[in-house]
């Protein structure tokens, strides 16, 4: 089916709509998307969608934010994708950015800290959640059960690199599954000339803040780091997580883990990808060098090399996309990265409950009190993200203002 002409003119109330209510993680987004654009408006046929749905789990990145790209692309072409794209993640954006601010301006009032605190309960609730839905559709037979606790070992116990897990897993499908000719798509010179321009877009002004600020500069710093990220963020934003927390807390000192927490309650309180954690974390990156101003200037860039390569794969990419949803040895790759993801989820949720029931080194009762009424609300009540969230917060504020929290 091809696309219906599209004036963009026409299009834009559309994706600022699907940007502003884009709330409850990659599956509700989908899921919006799939009635604004199949449903309701008939922009493409189900096949279509679905078709584009699964190229895009093929790419690293927020599978959702593409997913929006790659139907702006196919209504509009390049100038589409950018305005869906684009709009799909600009609410996010500002919402995160005036977060940080009230975060490291005003986060010390009483409320408000407790609202933090009870906030870290309900990310571990959600967390887990999300390890018990993937695990029971990755996990089917041993070769994937093993993979994911290779993943959880690798990571939790000889503290390995993330990448180096999930290329590892990727690596381990792709030489299991058959091949036959025609796995790889052959490069076409639109599609070289298309990446070079977005790939410029992308990495010109990181090699230029290297360049004139050096590279032990903090804008420095996160550039490459999250530009780092941008490649290898295969299985969601769950998955990334865990090496971001990582690198971020533990290697670059950029902020504490019940920061990290905080931030990750942000991203699930505010429309848009749920990696848009990654702006805070930029953010305190900035507020640790030198204040405000340059907070939000690192938070920018950070949004900026988090998202503008989701440009480069789609529109380098999506003229191969039948190809690339046909092949056995690609499939075989997705298939064992996403057994992965479940023992990277598994080791993201156990080293937020660490930090979160042990803040200081001793054990908190009445966060692990709060996290077991948040747990039992997910999985025996079936509540969703937003009650989750706003029943954790209002707790946490509760405790804080009579003084037990």
């Amino acid at each position: 089916m091809t696309a219906t002409p599209s004036d963009l003119r026409a299009d834009l109330p559309v994706w600022a709509r699907i940007g502003l209510l884009s709330f409850g993680g990659p599956a509700g987004q989908i899921a919006l998307m799939h009635r604004e654009c199949v449903e309701t408006r008939g922009w493409i046929d189900e096949d279509r969608f679905l078709h584009a749905l699964n190229f895009c789990m093929l790419l690293p990145g927020p599978e959702a934010m593409q997913l929006a790209t790659y139907i702006g692309w196919l209504r509009g072409g390049w100038r589409g994708g950018v305005l869906a794209g684009g709009l799909f993640v600009l609410p996010g954006i500002l919402a995160i950015m005036a977060l940080s601010w009230v975060y490291v301006l005003a986060g010390d009032v009483d409320w408000i800290a407790g609202a933090f605190f009870g906030l870290k309960a309900a990310v571990i609730a959600i967390v887990a959640q999300a390890l018990w839905r993937i695990g029971r559709k990755a996990l089917k037979g041993p070769v994937a059960l093993a993979i994911a606790g290779a993943a959880f070992t690798a990571l939790f116990v000889f503290d390995l690199p993330f990448p180096l897990v999930v290329l590892a897993a990727a690596a381990l499908g792709y030489a299991r599954a058959p091949k036959h000719r025609g796995d790889l798509p052959p490069a076409e010179g639109r599609t070289g000339r298309t990446a070079l321009v977005w790939a410029a877009l992308w990495l010109v002004p990181v090699a230029a803040l290297a360049l004139t600020l050096g590279p032990q500069d903090v804008l420095t710093q996160v550039a490459v780091f999250f530009s780092q990220m941008a490649v290898l963020t295969f299985g969601g934003a769950y998955a990334v997580l865990a090496w971001v927390a990582q690198a971020a807390v533990d290697t670059q000192g950029w902020l504490a883990p019940g920061q990290m927490l905080d931030g990750l309650a942000m991203a699930e309180t505010t429309p848009g990808p749920l990696i848009m954690v990654t702006q805070f974390v930029g953010f305190m990156a900035g507020w640790q060098a030198g204040g405000l101003g340059l907070a939000t200037l690192a938070a920018l860039i950070t949004t900026w090399v988090t998202f503008a390569p989701c440009f480069l794969w789609i529109f380098a990419l999506a003229p191969h996309a039948e190809r690339l949803r046909h092949s056995p040895a690609l499939a075989g790759a997705l298939q064992a990265v996403t057994a992965a993801v479940v023992g990277v989820i598994a080791n993201l949720a156990l080293w937020f409950a660490l930090h979160a029931l042990w803040p200081a080194g001793a054990f908190d009762p009445w966060a692990a009190g709060l996290t077991a009424l948040a747990l039992i609300a997910a999985f025996l009540l079936k509540a969703g993200p937003g009650m989750l969230i706003l029943g954790a917060a209002l707790a946490g504020a509760g405790l804080r203002l009579v003084g037990l929290a």
